[in-house]
């Protein structure tokens, strides 16, 4: 089984898993204004319906009650790939530029990265990887407490959370002084590790690898627990709750982002070629049957 991302032997033929390359260069990518439209679209009031109730129940009550329930990991064992078919019934209600299974983008994701970036095949997993907390929204949760950007919960959101001027004025915490300023419930520069994020997939699959010790570096573990916090990462917001260590872990988010957004396609590819691969990547950064 291969898992360092380069050719097998001339005697074995080429690698099957090769045959789906997306054109994922950044600076290629065609019409790259086209995602992440929020004004416009045959899917936006799905989307703006999915925010507002989002934005109307994230409170820093609510994702404390979250990560208790959610925390001890005894809900289901089963493996990644078996997560990753779980996704074949999940049509992201946030997202207004696909409106196919979760599956296929996780292919598409880790394959962008796999063509970018040969070398690092713990890269390639966790584009597979980043979205597999979604299927809490299989197990009965509200694709509002699943999935959309983050944002942190326990202070103001700032100006680029998506729908903020219409979408939180139902929220309680908005209420609360404690919760109201631009800082809330933080000191300065206190580190993202100490925010308390909006409550979803990100921050629920983070804590279910540290619970099941996946052997990846920590780039691929901030990866997953900041991909979906574009106020931050792209925004540029939210700065003054950052410590050294995010910002110096900030270059990788945004280049995950780069793959995790513009490799969004109706070709979609053909997964029983690629599984062999990413097998064998679980394999080794994440075996056998886990905790969720």
């Amino acid at each position: 089984m291969m898992v360092n991302g380069s050719n097998p032997p001339s005697d074995q033929g080429p690698d099957p898993s090769l045959i789906y390359r997306p054109d994922t260069d950044p600076e290629m990518t065609k019409d790259k204004d086209s995602f992440r439209n929020y004004m416009s679209g045959p899917l936006l009031d799905r989307v703006f319906t999915t925010y507002k109730l989002m934005h109307t129940h994230q409170t820093v009550d609510f994702v404390n009650r979250k990560r208790a329930q959610f925390g001890s990991f005894s809900y289901k064992k089963m493996t990644v790939m078996e997560a990753v078919d779980l996704l074949d019934d999940l049509v992201d209600a946030s997202d207004p530029d696909v409106d196919f299974p979760n599956s296929f983008h996780a292919f598409q994701t880790a394959e962008g990265i796999r063509k970018a970036h040969p070398d690092k095949d713990w890269f390639h997993l966790v584009g597979l990887l980043h979205d597999l907390g979604k299927v809490l929204a299989l197990w009965g949760e509200p694709q509002w407490a699943v999935v959309g950007d983050t944002f942190p919960v326990g202070c103001r959101p700032q100006a680029s959370v998506v729908f903020r001027d219409c979408t939180f004025q139902d929220n309680p915490d908005l209420q609360d002084p404690r919760y109201s300023t631009e800082l809330g419930m933080y000191q300065p520069h206190c580190g993202l590790e100490n925010v308390l994020m909006s409550w979803g997939h990100d921050e629920y699959l983070y804590q279910m690898m540290k619970f099941n010790k996946f052997s990846l570096p920590w780039e691929a573990f901030y990866m997953v627990r900041f991909h979906s916090f574009y106020p931050w990462h792209t925004g540029g917001n939210y700065r003054q709750l950052c410590n050294q260590q995010d910002l110096d872990m900030l270059p990788w988010v945004q280049e995950f982002n780069k793959f995790d957004l513009y490799t969004k396609s109706p070709d979609l590819p053909d997964v029983h070629q690629l599984r062999p691969y990413y097998q064998g990547l679980i394999d080794k950064y994440c075996p056998g049957v886990l905790s969720w």
